[in-house]
């Protein structure tokens, strides 16, 4: 596994290194923990654009060309 050189503040690696401890883990779990959400949470992202989009290409439904009003979207009385 490849090694991730990062610079941070002393006083907040410090800190961050009391709380993983207090909670039974490392920095480095942390950060890799992290990294692997940011990256999930893109690729999530991708896929849903991409499912919508290809439902919206499918679907039947139609307003048959009109507009809702701006009371309707927000479902107020007129």
């Amino acid at each position: 596994m490849p090694n991730l050189t990062i610079t941070v503040d002393e006083q907040l690696l410090k800190k961050a290194r009391i709380r993983a401890l207090e909670e039974g883990t490392s920095v480095s779990a942390l950060l890799r923990s992290y990294l692997e959400g940011y990256v999930r949470d893109v690729e999530t992202r991708k896929k849903a654009i991409k499912d919508i989009l290809a439902l919206s290409r499918t679907s039947r439904a139609s307003s048959g060309g009109r507009r809702a009003t701006r009371d309707e979207l927000h479902e107020r009385d007129a």
